[in-house]
């Protein structure tokens, strides 16, 4: 009798992929003070028996969670009990954005709901006793909004610092629950930012997802290089999921950065996409993490060909070989989002002497999409990686 596996995934929603990813989102975020397991059973009993395709009721869940976790946040702040509030208004802030991921078009609840997510991050910023500033980045076409995060247990002088980008719908928000506090133990400051396509910058500034990601992580690396306490020579660029291809592209037209890390791998997007949307009309997959109809909008465009026209351009072959820095590229053997092949092809093609594929399997922990499934192991392995790469500590 052949043995019987578990399922490789964890569905809180059986059946339904998309709402399961979100929440494990949810969870993972939970060591780095993003959420609370009750309270996300609560989200989860709302939703019971909920049809797969009613986003608002997810929208309504999560808002309500986090309406409460926020109320009481300002009990906490109003009766100076700082580290309490810092933490319930970060769990908030996640709830809310978590409660937007899925409203396509963006309306005024969803926006109203986001910008409250942000609101709450901002007094977490004060409350906490994590140094983080509020930081405008100017490049060509606008200002980039971004948390410039200080290292904690750095050395006296100039210290190294890591540009960190978002993917496809990841905000900085979520980033910084995403390991940022991994990083800066280790001496290294981190700047969490918004690029064009994500968060506040296409939310508020109507800043569109572009392909030429060096014109913004540039205009970050000059940001870092002007401030006295930062040594030129030390900045890294890393990014997650979609920023699989956001870092790889940063670092190989511009060779002023002194490592990169893609936080999975992402070769050829608008193969990948027509790949996605082919499987599912054969009815092999049922959803995707967010629907096909987020590239119009990130985009500024009406239509599918549209969407993928502008989606030529997410391509490394040609681009990749001309990167010359330390390189790190993390993959899951079970990602479900970004098959082995791309990874394979990334790492091949990688114009750098020093270049390493880490891929995390089912037995260790991290085997799904950007380490899911533990996001402490992945980020304590890039932590350890970009640390002795940028010298921190010396």
């Amino acid at each position: 009798m052949a043995e019987k596996k578990d399922p490789p995934y964890f569905m809180y929603f059986p059946g339904n992929y998309r709402w399961s990813a979100a929440f494990i989102n949810m969870i993972s975020s939970a060591p780095y003070g993003g959420s609370e397991i009750g309270e996300l059973h609560k989200i989860g009993t709302m939703l019971k028996d909920k049809a797969p395709e009613d986003d608002e009721a997810w929208f309504d869940a999560c808002v309500k969670v986090a309406d409460g976790v926020r109320a009481y946040a300002g009990k906490f702040a109003d009766g100076n009990y700082k580290p309490a509030a810092a933490h319930a208004y970060l769990r908030a802030c996640n709830y809310y954005q978590m409660a937007e991921r899925f409203r396509t078009p963006k309306d005024d609840r969803a926006l109203g709901a986001f910008r409250r997510g942000v609101e709450c991050f901002h007094r977490f910023i004060k409350l906490t006793d994590v140094k983080i500033e509020i930081v405008e980045v100017p490049f060509v076409d606008g200002k980039l909004p971004g948390y410039f995060v200080h290292a904690q247990n750095a050395k006296p002088g100039k210290t190294p610092c890591v540009v960190f980008f978002d993917g496809l719908d990841v905000t900085k928000e979520i980033q910084y629950m995403r390991g940022v506090p991994d990083l800066i133990k280790r001496g290294i400051s981190v700047l969490v930012m918004d690029g064009p396509g994500t968060g506040e910058a296409i939310r508020f500034r109507n800043l569109m997802l572009h392909h030429e990601t060096e014109r913004h992580a540039g205009a970050a690396y000059d940001f870092l290089a002007a401030r006295p306490e930062f040594d030129p020579k030390r900045i890294g660029v890393m990014a997650l999921s979609l920023g699989g291809y956001y870092a790889p592209r940063a670092a190989s037209m511009d060779n002023r950065f002194a490592c990169c890390i893609s936080w999975g791998p992402e070769w050829d997007y608008h193969t990948k996409w027509q790949q996605r949307l082919a499987r599912i009309e054969r009815g092999e997959i049922l959803s995707l993490s967010v629907p096909w109809q987020h590239l119009l909008w990130v985009f500024g465009v009406q239509t599918k060909e549209e969407a993928f026209k502008k989606l030529e351009g997410f391509k490394l072959d040609g681009v990749i070989q001309k990167m010359r820095c330390p390189y790190l590229l993390v993959h899951g053997e079970g990602d479900q989002q970004a098959p082995f092949e791309h990874a394979q092809n990334m790492i091949n093609a990688c114009g750098s002497a020093n270049k390493h594929m880490k891929i995390f399997k089912r037995e260790e922990g991290g085997y799904h999409h950007c380490q899911v499934d533990n996001v402490t192991i992945g980020m304590a392995y890039m932590s350890d990686w970009v640390a002795e790469v940028l010298k921190a500590g010396q």
